[in-house]
């Protein structure tokens, strides 16, 4: 378990260098806010046509070859990215880490393997504050190796490096989650004629509503984290500088939540009503941000929202893994890592498009109100969960 964290946050550090940085790099070369939300779109789509791919291939060949390749990959995207001068080389830089960002659904599927039910919700919790402190050091750095005069390539390179770092991580201290025989097995499963389809295995299990929520959810999330950076250049003249330090201050809660409390949280609530309370915080978060006129407020909406999104996804895989076949695990979760892709495909276009037509405010107030049909579906569903643990104990 702590070797797998520390590959992913080597990798998410990278990932998070970029983030305060993409909507002050693509004004520099034309790009509008509709524009900007296409390039996280163009990142987002590809990672949700390669996700489903990455996850078989990892129950093929096994977890570590398959997240050094995604690794080597979105090496070269970061520096293509940080290399870029038309706007269309941003795209395609961006398409490209995309299609190589399979990552976190394979080391999801990794932690999943290594880790039994009464201690999954700790070991995903693990991978979401990896998730974390790549969000604490990557903004911050990419904030800070910006500067104050915008420069951009010495971030993304940074980037680059950093997965770099990781594949020499995994190659040297990671080992393979996967015994040979499992892999052999999966192999002949996947080659079967009659092999269940993922639709099929999902009906099965009763998940099929279930990976939706992940789309939902990332759809929610990727929306916050592309407006609040917007919101607060056009309300308040901040730069990336400010931008970075803001998203590194939450990175830390997620850690402190995911990584210290999480294990604690699911043993005094349980996985459904925790779930049920930081789906309430997002909730919470996206109405104060519909009302904030002035720093203080618009920061708080921040800090409250993200802090119950952030610790949601590691429920959500904790229910989902121990709901699910685990010959099938790869390939479910690539399917659940694609659908959170969708999500944020989704997002940043809505919000793009609705930005331009009724303001911040509004817009925030969308999501609102999504995220109230989400807090629905799990209160809902919790019930349903209960009502069945209910039956079985008779």
């Amino acid at each position: 378990m702590p070797l797998l964290f520390g590959v992913v946050l080597l990798d998410l550090i990278g990932f998070g260098i970029v983030i305060p940085i993409l909507p002050f790099l693509s004004p520099q070369l034309g790009a509008n806010e509709l524009d900007i939300a296409l390039i996280i779109v163009t990142y987002a789509a590809c990672s949700g046509i390669s996700g489903p791919f990455w996850g078989r291939l990892s129950d093929r060949l096994g977890r570590k070859p398959v997240i050094m390749l995604c690794l080597a990959g979105g090496a070269l995207g970061y520096v293509a990215l940080g290399l870029a001068n038309e706007l269309w080389m941003v795209f395609v830089a961006r398409g490209f880490a995309g299609l190589m960002a399979g990552n976190f659904g394979v080391a999801s599927a990794m932690m999943a393997d290594i880790t039994g039910p009464e201690n999954r919700a700790k070991g995903m919790g693990l991978i979401g504050a990896a998730f974390g402190l790549g969000m604490v050091l990557g903004p911050l750095l990419g904030g800070l190796l910006a500067g104050d005069d915008g420069s951009f390539a010495l971030p993304c390179i940074f980037a680059g490096v950093m997965s770099v770092l990781a594949i020499i991580a995994a190659a040297i201290f990671l080992p393979e989650s996967l015994p040979p025989e499992r892999r052999a097995a999966n192999r002949a499963q996947q080659q079967n004629p009659d092999r269940a389809s993922t639709l099929e295995v999902l009906k099965a299990s009763h998940t099929r509503w279930f990976v939706f929520q992940y789309a939902v959810h990332n759809a929610c999330v990727s929306s916050a984290t592309y407006i609040f950076p917007l919101w607060v250049a056009h309300e308040l003249a901040w730069t990336a500088r400010e931008v970075g330090i803001v998203f590194g201050i939450q990175g830390m809660i997620m850690v402190l939540l995911q990584g210290g409390a999480m294990g604690a949280l699911v043993r005094i609530f349980g996985e459904w009503r925790l779930l049920r309370l930081t789906v309430g915080m997002f909730f919470v978060g996206l109405v104060v941000a519909v009302f904030a006129d002035t720093m203080p407020v618009m920061l708080a909406s921040l800090f409250i929202g993200m802090s119950g999104a952030t610790m949601c996804m590691p429920l959500l895989n904790t229910i989902f893994t121990q709901r699910t076949p685990a010959q099938y695990r790869g390939r479910l979760m690539g399917t659940t890592a694609a659908m959170s892709s969708w999500g944020r495909v989704a997002g940043p276009l809505v919000s793009g498009l609705a930005l331009g037509v009724i303001g911040y405010s509004a817009t925030w107030g969308i999501w609102a109100a999504v995220v109230a049909y989400y807090f629905a579906w799990v209160v809902m569903e919790a019930h349903r969960a209960r009502s069945e643990t209910a039956e079985s104990a008779i």
